[in-house]
C-alpha cells in the first residue's frame, strides 16, 4: 500500500524489512505521525512472510524519532535494521507498485498497466498508473470504500456523488464505473487533481469532474451538489473538520461514507457526525482500518 502524498522533492528514505503484520504496525504508526502531505510511507510484500517499510520525505528525517516509533510498532530487533538513505532520481512511486497484485473488490479491479490482461469478463477493470498521489486499492481504507460503493449499488442510483481527497481518483472512477453517475472529485493537492484527471480520462469516466479546491465548503463544490453519495477517505482530523460541510452538502436520504481511519478512532469520527445528525449504517474493518457508512435519519436517495 502507499499512504499519503509523497511531496515533489522526496530526496531522503527510511527501509526496514518485518513479517507482514510488523510491517503493517509499522507503516500504520508511520503514517499517523506524521502530515501525508510531506511523509509518504509504502509498504509491499517481497515474499510470503518478508516485507519491507519505506518512509519518503523532502526533508532528512529525525533517524531517532523514526527508529523510536520502529521499536514501538516492532520491537527492538526489527528497529536495529532501519536504514536511511537518499532518494534516486527515478520514479519510486512507479517502482513500488511493479510487484503489487490486482486487487478484486466486488466487481471491482484496481490493477497497474501491467496485469491490464487479468482483468476477468465482467468485472469493472480501474487502471490506476504510479504517480505521485494516494489510491492504488491495496490499501484497506481504499478497499473499504470500494466495498461501501458496491453495497450502495445495491439501494439504487445516487445521481450525483463526491470524492473528498481524490487523490489518485480510484473511488471518483470507480462510482462513475459503477453508476455512470456525475461524480466530482476534488483535491487540495494539485498534483493529485492532475493525476486523478489523467486516470478518469484513462479508464473512460466521462462523468467525472476534478476539481482542485480548498475545502469541502469550496463554492464550486457546494454549486455542483447536493449529492446523494458522498465518499471521504482521508485522516481523522480532518474528518472531523469536515462534518458541518459534509453534511451540509448531503441530499435528503444521501449517504456519507468515511474512511482513512483507524478501528480506535471509529468512536470520534461517528460522534463528529452524529452531533450533525447522522445515523450508523454500516461499518467494515480491514487490516485494522475502518470505513464507516452513515445516513440522514429519513428520506432516501433520488433515484
Amino acid at each position: 500500500m502507499l499512504e499519503g502524498l509523497p511531496p515533489n522533492d522526496a530526496t531522503h528514505v527510511m527501509r526496514v524489512a518485518a513479517p507482514r503484520k510488523a510491517a503493517q504496525r509499522i507503516a500504520d504508526l508511520i503514517s499517523e505521525t506524521f502530515d501525508p502531505a510531506e511523509v509518504a510511507v509504502a509498504n509491499f510484500e517481497r515474499t510470503d512472510d518478508d516485507w519491507v517499510v519505506e518512509v519518503y520525505a523532502g526533508s532528512a528525517f529525525d533517524a531517532e524519532r523514526l527508529a523510536e516509533l520502529v521499536e514501538i510498532a516492532a520491537g527492538p530487533d526489527i528497529a536495529a535494521g532501519v536504514t536511511f538513505g537518499d532518494v534516486e532520481q527515478k520514479d519510486w512511486v512507479a517502482a513500488s507498485l511493479e510487484g503489487l497484485a490486482p486487487v478484486a473488490v466486488g466487481a471491482f479491479v484496481v490493477h497497474g498497466a501491467h496485469d491490464r490482461g487479468r482483468v476477468g469478463p465482467n468485472r469493472i477493470g480501474i487502471e490506476i498508473e504510479a504517480a505521485l498521489a494516494f489510491g492504488t486499492g491495496h490499501h484497506g481504507t481504499t478497499q473499504g470504500c470500494l466495498h461501501a460503493i458496491a453495497d450502495a449499488a445495491k439501494r439504487g442510483r445516487p445521481r450525483r456523488i463526491l470524492d473528498v481527497g481524490t487523490g489518485t481518483g480510484v473511488l471518483a472512477i470507480a462510482a462513475e464505473r459503477q453508476f455512470h453517475s456525475h461524480v466530482v472529485g476534488s483535491d487540495i493537492d494539485i498534483i493529485a487533481v492532475r493525476t486523478a484527471r489523467t486516470n478518469a480520462v484513462a479508464n473512460k469516466a466521462p462523468g467525472v469532474r476534478m476539481l482542485h479546491a480548498a475545502g469541502a465548503d469550496a463554492r464550486v463544490i457546494a454549486g455542483e451538489g447536493p449529492y446523494d453519495l458522498i465518499l471521504a477517505n482521508i485522516l481523522l482530523p480532518p474528518l472531523k473538520r469536515l462534518a458541518r460541510p459534509l453534511s451540509a452538502l448531503l441530499a435528503p436520504g444521501g449517504r456519507i461514507v468515511l474512511s482513512g481511519l483507524l478501528t480506535a478512532q471509529t468512536p470520534a469520527a461517528l460522534a463528529a457526525y452524529r452531533a450533525r445528525g447522522l445515523r450508523l449504517v454500516s461499518q467494515r474493518h480491514i487490516e485494522g482500518w475502518a470505513t464507516l457508512t452513515l445516513a440522514t435519519r429519513t428520506g432516501r436517495p433520488r433515484g
